[in-house]
């Protein structure tokens, strides 16, 4: 198992070095990358006894060194790892990673990086709850990345509050759970749909959903880090696509149907988690409609039912279908799972503030062709996607 543990500067980078033995303790082959303000905190010598390997401290080579394998250096090492985190991610490091800048080894690293990354945020109280800081993490969640979050207590400036670095058992556990995630869907090509679809009234106003796309983006994403080929069609949402899967970008329900069918011959497994908008304007306005003051009436008519059509089609494919409700799921999750001939059926309620559209986390319950129905607690969409396939996968060895 090889890890790249990143350390950014800050008080807190002095515990990263017991992050590092504990994961050589535990068989990982770690590769510290420090930050020339990490170095200011702790000596790379501290770590290069605690990992037995040269410490990367810069971008380019020192004078006499090898200055072509210096340049290429960050692609080598990206290429090598199973596994990138940053402990103590502060919220420079995180600003970065965001918005895609590259000015050292470590963030640059970062984007030539297409594996799981873990990263551990470590800062003052304000810093943290900052908006640019709370809106850097929200991108950096949606990228599937796994945080750990920072805990309460006295920090380093004197103040209370969260924005100490985790506990570095804590991180390592992360860090594992990462690295024992299964291969087990090596072989299979996953078509996932995600978020809402948009149907026009005019040329500036359209019928859709709140659906966020997070939980579609997800899935996507735990397919692809268990060893699958995706495909994600996805709707208007504003989110990065997980490393290494193919987007496929649409708009309306039809867009996405002929997306869909486009990509079925090689799909094996399907999940259409998008929010599809039921009805679309029959006759959208060639021009902008003008506020008048008197009521309009809109002739509605019936989206393509996708997920009706894929059952019904899907051969031996394994199908799981989507059902978001505004009270108990369960009902109308058995009712589609055998009205839409799917495998599995996940039930989520969107009627809630901490759950479901909008939110990090989802609580669902998985109803299946065998009858069976688990409910799942709430969690975030991430560990909900894992525990999907989980179930999937056992359906399918059963059979």
């Amino acid at each position: 198992m090889n890890a790249v543990l990143g350390i950014g500067g800050g008080i807190a980078a002095y515990k990263a070095a017991e992050l590092a033995r504990a994961l050589v303790e535990r068989g990982v082959s770690v590769q510290v990358v420090m930050t020339r303000a990490a170095q200011e905190f702790v000596r790379p010598l501290t770590f290069a006894a605690l990992t037995a390997r040269k410490v990367i401290t810069d971008l380019f080579a020192a004078s006499g060194e090898d200055t072509l394998a210096s340049a290429v250096e960050h692609i080598r090492v990206a290429q090598e790892a199973q596994v990138l985190v940053v402990a103590p991610a502060t919220a420079d490091l995180m600003a970065k990673f965001a918005n895609g800048l590259a000015d050292d080894f470590l963030s640059t690293l970062y984007l030539a990086f297409t594996g799981p990354v873990v990263l551990a945020p470590a800062m003052n109280s304000n810093m943290w709850n900052h908006p640019a800081t709370r809106g850097n993490l929200e991108t950096l969640r949606g990228r599937g990345h796994t945080i750990v979050d920072p805990e309460e207590g006295a920090l380093a400036c004197g103040m209370v509050g969260p924005g100490r670095l985790a506990d570095p058992a804590r991180i390592a556990a992360a860090v594992l759970a990462v690295l024992s995630r299964p291969r087990d869907l090596e072989g299979e090509t996953v078509l996932v749909t995600a978020g809402p679809t948009e149907e026009p009234v005019d040329p500036v106003r359209f019928l859709s959903n709140r659906s966020s796309g997070k939980m579609g983006y997800a899935v996507a994403e735990a397919a692809a880090a268990r060893g699958a080929r995706v495909v994600l069609v996805s709707g208007p949402v504003h989110l990065s696509p997980p490393a290494g899967v193919s987007l496929v970008k649409v708009r309306t329900a039809e867009e996405m149907r002929a997306a869909v069918l486009e990509h079925l011959p090689k799909a094996t497994i399907i999940v259409k988690a998008a929010a599809v908008a039921d009805y679309r304007v029959k006759h959208p306005a060639a021009g902008k409609i003008k506020k008048s003051g008197q009521r309009i009436t809109l002739d509605l008519e019936p989206t393509p039912d996708i997920l009706a059509e894929l059952g019904r089609t899907k051969g031996e494919r394994l199908l799981v279908g989507f059902a978001a409700e505004t009270g108990d799921p369960l009902p109308e999750a058995r009712r589609k799972l055998v009205s839409k001939h799917c495998d599995m059926l996940v039930g989520n309620r969107v009627d809630r503030e901490d759950a479901g559209f909008g939110s990090d986390d989802n609580e669902v319950v998985l109803v299946m062709r065998t009858g069976e129905a688990v409910a799942l607690p709430r969690a975030p969409k991430r560990e909900v996607a894992d525990r999907i396939f989980d179930y999937l996968l056992k359906l399918r060895d059963a059979s």
